[in-house]
C-alpha cells in the first residue's frame, strides 16, 4: 500500500493509537485491546481513530497523521469523492462529520453535556454540535455505571446554584444511575447531562467537535472557564436538557444488542442523522462507505475492491468510500462506525 494511494483515498488504512493528552485518568484498556506497547497508558485515556477533529481551541493536537506524514483530515479535504462518496461531500464537503474514539474511563468522568448543533451554531461558530452513542466494550465484572438524564424536571436557578457551589453530589445524584454490560449502547443526544463511570470502556461516536460544557469542573479542570470554555455559564447553561428522564424515555436511548448476525445495526434510526454503527462478523456483505472500523475480537480477512486486508483484535482502520463494497470472512467481530445517513 503506497502513500499516494493512501493519501488518495483509494485503500484502506491501517491507523496506529492516536491519544491527545487529557486531564483524566485511562488508557489500560485500550492498550489491552490494542496489544502491550500499543498504547500509552498515562493520561491516554481517548484513542481518536482516524480523526479530522482537533481538540477544542487547538491547531492539530488530536488529527490522526497518516504514514506520508500528511494529516488525514487534509487528504481528505483534498480528496473529498474518494474518501467520502460523491453525496456525501455534496452535504458535507471534506468533512466526514463523525469523531469515533476508544474511551477507556480510568476513573469516573465529570458531569457534562454538550451543544446541539443550532445553539453550537449561535454562539461558537461551529456547524456542528455534540451529539454521541457509546458502545459498551467492556465494564467491571459487576457491570459499570453511566449516569444519564435528570430523574426529575429542575429549574435553571437549581442547576445554575449546583454549578456555582460546585456540589457535585447534588448533580451526580440528580441523575439516572444506569448499569451497562459489554453490547450495549447508549444515545446521548446534545444537551443530555451524562457522566461514564470509573472501569466503562466504549467505543464512542460522535458529531466532529469538541465542545462540552463542564457542569462538574472542580478537581477535573484546572479553573471554571474550561468547564463553560470562554463563554461563561449564563450563557452556556442554556443548552441543558434539564428535563424529566424516567425509566420509559431511557429504554428509548438504552439498548441491548441481541443476537450474532452478521451484520447487527448497533443505534437505530434516531441515530442515522448524525452516525451509524453495526457489529459485523464473518460472513458480513458491507455497502460502499467511508467508514472506521475497530476489530473486538479475532480475525479475519475484508475484501475490498482495492484489495483484501488482514484485521486482528486491536486492529482499527479507515475505509475509504472509493474501495467499495467489501465482504469479511474469518473469526472477526468488529464495530464499523459510518458517518451520517445521506439521502439524494
Amino acid at each position: 500500500m503506497n502513500s499516494p494511494d493512501v493519501a488518495a483515498g483509494k485503500s484502506p488504512v491501517w491507523l496506529p493509537a492516536n491519544q491527545p493528552a487529557q486531564f483524566y485518568a485511562g488508557g489500560g484498556s485500550i492498550e489491552a485491546l490494542r496489544g502491550a506497547g500499543k498504547a500509552r497508558t498515562d493520561h491516554g485515556p481517548e484513542d481518536w481513530v482516524g480523526s479530522t477533529t482537533t481538540r477544542y481551541g487547538m491547531a492539530t493536537d488530536g488529527l490522526t497523521k497518516l504514514e506520508n506524514g500528511q494529516w488525514l483530515r487534509d487528504a481528505v479535504r483534498e480528496h473529498p469523492e474518494n474518501w467520502l462518496g460523491k453525496a456525501h461531500a455534496a452535504r458535507f464537503g471534506g468533512d466526514p462529520a463523525v469523531l469515533v474514539k476508544l474511551l477507556d474511563a480510568g476513573q469516573r468522568l465529570p458531569v457534562h453535556c454538550h451543544p446541539s448543533d443550532a445553539f453550537a451554531q449561535k454562539h461558537m461558530g461551529s456547524h456542528f454540535g455534540k451529539t454521541e452513542a457509546w458502545i459498551i466494550v467492556g465494564t467491571p465484572e459487576d457491570g459499570g455505571n453511566v449516569h444519564i438524564g435528570f430523574q426529575e424536571d429542575l429549574t435553571e436557578s437549581t442547576v445554575a446554584d449546583w454549578v456555582s457551589e460546585q456540589d457535585a453530589a447534588a448533580m451526580l445524584g440528580a441523575l439516572n444511575a444506569v448499569t451497562v454490560k459489554p453490547g450495549d449502547t447508549v444515545f446521548v443526544p446534545a444537551g443530555l447531562p451524562h457522566a461514564i463511570g470509573a472501569g466503562v470502556f466504549i467505543v464512542e461516536l460522535q458529531q466532529p467537535t469538541d465542545l462540552s460544557v463542564t457542569l462538574e469542573w472542580k478537581d477535573f479542570l484546572d479553573s471554571e472557564a474550561g468547564g463553560h470554555l470562554g463563554f461563561g455559564y449564563d450563557v452556556v447553561l442554556d443548552c441543558v436538557d434539564r428535563s424529566a428522564w424516567d425509566a420509559e424515555r431511557l429504554k428509548h436511548i438504552v439498548r441491548h444488542a441481541e443476537g450474532e448476525s452478521p451484520v447487527t445495526d448497533l443505534l437505530g434510526p434516531d441515530a442515522a442523522g448524525f452516525f451509524r454503527a453495526q457489529r459485523i462478523r464473518g460472513g458480513a456483505s458491507l455497502d460502499t462507505s467511508f467508514s472506521i472500523l475497530v476489530a473486538l475480537e479475532g480475525s479475519g480477512t475484508i475484501r475490498t475492491e482495492s484489495g483484501d486486508v488482514t484485521v486482528n483484535k486491536g486492529d482499527t482502520y479507515v475505509f475509504p468510500h472509493a474501495a467499495g463494497p467489501a465482504t469479511v470472512d474469518g473469526e472477526l467481530v468488529a464495530i464499523r462506525c459510518l458517518p451520517p445517513e445521506v439521502t439524494l
